[in-house]
């Protein structure tokens, strides 16, 4: 390694991107490529980041695989930035692979917590999990410590397991004090603001309430019969009833636990579970339907007894009922959720993320355009997509793939 090359490695490792850049901004070898493109990622060029990137790998070639798997790693990187998820995790785990054989362990767990980062993103959170408990008796440095914590100081939120949460963010901030780098004492502070703001509404005969996370993760382990409509279901007592896929199901569980301790009236309930305005005797036979299913599915835990105006919901024992409504509303709830965190996404990631087609998106995506909500830049397949952060409330029961409680 030439001086040039070595100083501006140094740059790069003390955040000193323009200071990289003027030692190798003129060269096209192959590690000059590389520390340009990492200076490009630091400075917000990702398009230009990953060119670069992709050219040191194929300069340095089969020959010097170590150097190669790095640029793969570096890359890969930049994409979860770009939020560009189309590339195959299994070069990422190859290029992770090589750098282990090649004791360079630095780099190999960094590639491993990349994973776990875009796996956490795509809302597969159990496998992100497993990948990041690969890395706990790791020994990794300040940095990369911090990164480990704030991505399981992510999953720990997304379950409500808000003790373990606030445990990790201080792991993680002491790590990044340790290691001096700040944006990534910046990152966790963001973090940290997410147990002040409201993540929730308790909506209920009395009017609603915002709640803050710790709120929330109390109502759940409270004896209350809780109408979650963060993750569509009823939990009491440890019991988890998934509505998710029942949407008629959830519609009449979230009006009644709404009217509790009173009754919703029969057209109330159809109009919400069904959408009909002016309701016939059809409707009030399938309402009669339904009603019956959600007593079966809840029969163990709360009775629906019919009332002269329509029904209402009576838990069994001394359970009081809440209804947890999540801080906004719709069907692209989850879509803006994951908008607001800032950065660039494409349509196809967005996908990915929410289960959903592309086409799908699309529509969704063009709704919010026409009402101001998220802006484009670029075009075709370069395309992304953006919002303005959500001020106020934390969206981290919106993300894609909430755990359910307990």
């Amino acid at each position: 390694m030439d001086s040039l090359i070595a100083a501006s490695a140094r740059a790069l490792a003390a955040g000193d991107a323009l200071g990289a850049l003027k030692r190798v901004a003129l060269r096209d070898d192959p590690p000059a490529l590389a520390l340009r493109g990492i200076a490009m990622a630091q400075l917000g060029d990702y398009p230009r980041s990953r060119e670069l990137l992709k050219r040191a790998a194929r300069a340095f070639g089969a020959h010097e695989e170590l150097a190669r798997a790095r640029c793969v790693v570096a890359e890969a990187e930049v994409a979860l930035a770009m939020r560009d998820f189309a590339g195959s995790p299994r070069a990422l785990a190859a290029a992770a692979a090589v750098l282990e054989a090649h004791g360079d362990r630095g780099n190999a767990m960094q590639a491993h917590l990349i994973a776990a980062r875009r796996l956490s993103l795509l809302g597969r959170l159990d496998e992100a999990a497993t990948t990041l408990q690969s890395l706990a008796a790791a020994a990794l440095t300040p940095a990369l410590a911090a990164v480990a914590d704030l991505c399981a100081a992510e999953l720990a939120l997304r379950s409500l397991r808000v003790a373990p949460a606030r445990a990790a963010l201080a792991r993680a901030h002491a790590a990044a004090s340790r290691a001096r780098v700040p944006a990534l004492l910046a990152e966790v502070e963001r973090a940290r603001e997410a147990f002040e703001r409201p993540a929730a509404r308790r909506i209920g005969a009395g009017g609603e309430h915002a709640l803050r996370l710790d709120d929330v993760a109390a109502l759940l382990d409270s004896d209350a019969l809780v109408v979650d409509g963060c993750r569509r279901g009823v939990g009491v007592d440890g019991r988890w009833f998934p509505l998710a896929r029942r949407p008629v199901l959830f519609a009449l569980a979230r009006a009644l636990a709404a009217a509790w301790p009173g009754d919703v009236e029969r057209e109330a309930l159809i109009a919400g579970a069904f959408g009909f305005r002016d309701p016939d005797e059809t409707h009030r036979a399938r309402l009669r339907v339904e009603i019956g299913r959600l007593r079966a599915l809840l029969r163990d835990v709360a009775q629906i007894e019919a009332t002269p105006g329509g029904f209402a919901l009576r838990p069994r024992g001394e359970h009081a009922v809440a209804l947890l409504a999540p801080p906004i509303e719709g069907e692209q709830a989850s879509l803006v959720a994951l908008l607001s965190d800032g950065a660039p996404w494409s349509t196809s990631a967005l996908a990915l993320a929410l289960n959903a087609s592309q086409r799908t998106v699309q529509r969704a995506l063009a709704e919010l355009e026409a009402d101001g909500r998220v802006r484009a830049w670029g075009h075709a397949r370069a395309r992304r997509w953006l919002a303005p952060p959500l001020a106020g409330f934390t969206t981290i029961l919106l993300l894609p793939a909430a755990l359910p409680p307990g």
